[in-house]
Formats: structure tokens, sequence, C-alpha cells
């Protein structure tokens, strides 16, 4: 039976049209996913059956009755939580107990109250305000209060997007089993493919230009342990299709390639003497962290935050660092810029100690800190200028549109930074790095703030840049197949404090490379299942004793 439908539903704002003849039933009952980029209408198409918002033309309808206006038989979860910081848990949770139950004695609705606080994990929690909570402990409260009106339709509008992967995960598991336990009907709107196959009956795409695209079922078993569909073959083979669907109408060529890269040299930070006796750069161990140590004081004494970090890099590899958040891996990459000072070991870069910050370690950071009142091309010509001091006016220019173009930023090189989408300000923030030529990229978790779905076509546009320029790199992610589509090796850290290499997978897999290539390929989940019980032995901030690290590769043998 439809519990909710719409019927050739348009909905524009002004002469931008979002939304185009969505024709959609939702059954009762059904756990349906809404999937696509940001831009696509989404949030727009949930707003309606919340009744926040009413169609420019045909019909939204609930129960065959008209969607006139917000009811309590459509509870939402937003992707931020709007919590009253003066009222505690039980508080918060209380207003909607009281706006819905009015005629329930006050014992009544202490006990309902406590009932769903206890249903998402929160009850030793109760008394806190959310200034006391974390983000997944808040996004809980948030999901406490939209099930305390007991509706018969709960529409959740991102509401995982915010959270670390651990708590995204978690919390996701969470409101399947509250699913499981009331059979209400969902709709969820998400831009992570796993997560949509984790738990939808039904997965709709939703397309660009705001139509609805290809229709998912999903035929999985319940429940659906996320370890065990690493090695399930629906589910890869489900990943694959729906993967290659969003990469295929949502990501188009935007690469031009009109201007040639001049024929420059850069001019770091290097004593001249320095520079000319290391005119021919070593390719063994051209990066070496040695017995890495970070220590901070604190009023209970020294703390160990990363310790004993010991990691030989050769010239043209990419690594990709990976572990728990807390675990350093921030820490050890802001070493390696110079940018935080270390405690005891040492790095050498082209076997140079590192001191200090310097152009020829180029730093890709999660928020690309542009300076807004300047446009893409002054803010990458910055560096570019002080990089390239006997350059020509007109080379410099070069390096800079040329770099702006690799990302696909050519009809946005005039742009102001104010003026650009997050993913746009990250492009520039690529573009930025790679014209300084530099001997080391560092990434910072780069795509960290961005959609799931920008992120493939960021991590797309790294690889295309980076396989001409076979620049050393290190990227920290949390994303796990981030860490293998980018990476010759995937260095994976301990929990901190203490905080360790506890294993190193080499990633033998062909480049260049796609995503789309990538899930297909026979030994990509093998690599995935190796990270992923690494991560899983050391979640929650368990710190097993770390294994000893894999063999570094052939090439790297012999360096040793």
């Amino acid at each position: 039976m439809s519990i909710l439908k719409f019927e050739n539903l348009s909905k524009s704002y002004g002469d931008m049209p979002v939304l185009k003849d969505i024709n959609l039933d939702v059954a009762e009952g059904e756990f349906l996913v809404l999937l696509g980029f940001s831009g696509t209408g989404k949030t727009t198409l949930i707003n309606m059956m919340a009744g926040l918002d009413g169609p420019t033309k045909g019909s939204a309808t609930f129960k065959g009755a008209p969607i006139t206006g917000p009811g309590p038989e459509r509870g939402v979860i937003f992707q931020n939580y709007s919590l009253m910081p003066w009222l505690t848990v039980n508080g918060n949770v209380g207003l909607a107990v009281d706006t819905v139950f009015p005629g329930l004695s006050k014992s009544e609705k202490a006990d309902k109250v406590a009932h769903y606080v206890k249903m998402v994990g929160l009850s030793h929690a109760a008394a806190r305000r959310p200034a006391e909570l974390s983000g997944g402990m808040r996004q809980r409260v948030n999901v406490a209060r939209a099930l305390a009106m007991n509706p018969e339709v709960l529409l959740l509008d991102e509401p995982l997007s915010a959270l670390d992967a651990l708590t995204r995960a978690n919390l996701a598991d969470e409101i399947e089993q509250i699913w499981e336990q009331d059979k209400k009907t969902c709709v969820l709107i998400t831009n992570d493919v796993d997560e949509a196959i984790i738990l939808a009956d039904r997965i709709i795409a939703l397309n660009p230009d705001g139509t609805l695209g290809e229709e998912f079922k999903v035929t999985l078993p319940r429940p659906r342990e996320r370890g065990a569909m690493n090695n399930n073959a629906t589910f890869k083979k489900m990943r694959a299709e729906i993967t290659k669907y969003l990469m295929d109408v949502g990501i188009e060529a935007k690469v031009e390639g009109t201007r040639l890269l001049p024929d420059v040299t850069p001019i770091h930070g290097v004593p001249t003497a320095v520079a000319e006796a290391q005119s021919g750069m070593i390719d063994n161990r051209f990066l070496d962290f040695s017995q890495l140590h970070k220590v901070y004081p604190t009023p209970k004494g020294p703390l160990t935050v990363v310790e004993d970090f010991d990691l030989k890099i050769d010239k043209g590899e990419f690594i990709s660092l990976i572990g728990h958040s807390g675990c350093g891996k921030s820490t050890v990459l802001t070493m390696a810029a110079g940018l935080n000072e270390i405690s005891k070991g040492a790095i050498k870069l082209d076997g140079r100690h590192v001191e200090g910050a310097d152009p020829e370690r180029a730093v890709v950071f999660q928020s690309p800190n542009l300076f807004p009142w300047l446009t893409a091309k002054q803010n990458v010509a910055i560096g570019v200028d002080k990089v390239y001091p006997r350059a020509s006016t007109a080379e410099r220019q070069d390096v800079v549109e040329y770099y702006l173009e690799r990302v696909g930023l050519a009809d946005a090189m005039d742009k102001s930074a104010a003026d650009l989408s997050n993913g746009m300000k990250q492009r520039v923030g690529i573009a930025r790095a790679f014209a300084l030529s530099p001997k080391l990229l560092l990434l910072d978790e780069p795509f960290g703030m961005l959609d799931s779905l920008t992120r493939w076509e960021l991590q797309e546009v790294l690889m295309e840049v980076w396989s001409r320029t076979k620049v050393t790199a290190i990227c920290v992610t949390h994303d796990v197949d981030e860490a293998i589509l980018l990476a010759d090796r995937v260095v994976m850290m301990t929990n901190g404090p203490q905080a360790t290499i506890g294993k190193i997978t080499n990633v033998d897999l062909p480049r260049p490379r796609t995503r789309k290539a990538l899930l297909e390929h026979p030994d990509y989940y093998a690599y995935r299942q190796e990270v992923l019980d690494f991560l899983e032995e050391y979640e929650h901030g368990a710190k097993p004793k770390p294994k000893p690290t894999t063999p570094t590769p052939p090439k790297a043998v012999a360096a040793e």
C-alpha cells in the first residue's frame, strides 16, 4: 500500500528548475534511499514529503490526502541538529512528547521520554546538555526526538553526513534496528553508496537535472553486517553498478588542455650551495621518517602522541596514512610540513633535514584557506610568484593557468574565491599545491568536508594531475576506498596516545586508476579487507598489540 505519492511533481525557484516530472510511490513499511550528488534536489524532495515546501506543479499526497504542511505523522531528522542548548537530553526529547501527547500525565510523559532516550543509547547522558555531548550523541538526541513523536514516516535528510566514519556507521546501524523494531516507513537521503545498500529496500538515484534516475532493488538478506558485505558477491556487484551509474551521469570530463606547462625551474628555500650539491635528487629513501616522536607538555606531565614512527618513502611514491580519529595522522603530516616541531627523531627530505615550512613541501588541508577577496587565479599566483622568481610574468601566468585547467577550472579562473563552491575551492587548493612544483605533496583529509560524490570527482582530478608530475605524496584519510585508490602503500596507524605504525599494505593495482575499474579488479576487495580488519581491531579506542608491518616493496628493500 502506498503511503507517500508524488505525481508529475516539479519544483522551481523563480526561473531555476530543481525537480522535474517526479513520479514516486513509497510503500508502507519500506526503507527507501534517495542517492545523488549535491544540487540534485534531494533535500527539496524530502522537504515536500515533510510539507515544508510545496510543488510548483503536480501533486504530493500522504495516504491519499494532499500534503499541505508539516504534521507529527511525518518526523524529520535533518543533517544539522537544532537542539535547545539550555535543555538536557531528556528536556529536548520531552519537547516533542509535550507537543504530540499533551493529554498524558507527567509520569507517562517521563516514561515515554525515557523509552526513546534508551532506544538511542543515551540513558547514561539523559541529564547532560548539548554542549556536553559529542556530535554523534547530539544527532542521537535528534533521532530520539523524532521517534518520540511516534511518526508513521521517518524522513532522514543526510542525518549522518557531519559525523566521523565510525560514529556514522554505528548510528546507521541503530537507525536500521529502530526501523526493524517498529517497521516505520523510512526515506533516507544520502550520498554514501555503502550506507544506501546497507539500509535500503530500494535505492533511487537522482540525476543532476532534477529527474529521477535508475532504481536499484536491494535483495540482500537482513541484517547486513558491514564486515561480511565486503565478501558478498551481490553487494560488490550492486556497489559497482550504482557507482558506475552515478559517475556516468554525474561526473563529466571537466579537464581542458589548451595550455602547455612552461619549462621553468622552481627555486625553493634551499641554500644555493646545497641545491647545487643535490642537483640530482636521490630516489631511494627520498623521504625518511626516523624514530619520529611528538610529545606535548600537559599539567599531568609529558603526553606522547606519536612514538617511533619509522617510514622510508621512495621518490615518486604515493602513501596513504589511515587510522581512527586521534591517532596522530595529521600530527605526522604537519611535522613533515615543518609546521609542527619534532620532539625526537628526524625527518629528511631529499637528504636534508626538514626544518620549518617551505614551498618545497606543499600542503592541501581539509579547508583550502583561500583569500576570499582574490580570484582563483590570484590565489594560485601568490605561491607561483615566490617559487619562480626568475620566470617571466607570462611564464608564471602559464603555470597558474595550466594547473587551474588541469583541475577543471578553466571557466572559473577569474571568479573570486568567495563565489566558488566548496568543491571548486578545493580544486584551487590542489592547483595551488601542484603549481609550486613541490618535492613533497602533503594532503590532510583534502576531501573530508565534501560529499561522497564530489569527493570521487576530485580524487579523479588529483590522480590525473599526480600522474603527470609523479610528485612524492602522503595523503591522510579516514576513507578506506580513498586510501587504496590513491596509494602505492597504505600505512595504518594504531590508536593514540603513543600511536605508531601498526601495519603497511602494498597496493599492487595497475595505474592509471579509476574508481570504476578498481571496483571490478579481482584483488581490490582483498586489499579493502586488510585495511577494514585493521581498523576494526582498533575500533572504540582499543589498543591491541601492534603486529609486525608487512614487507616494504622490492624497490625499497634494496634501499634499506
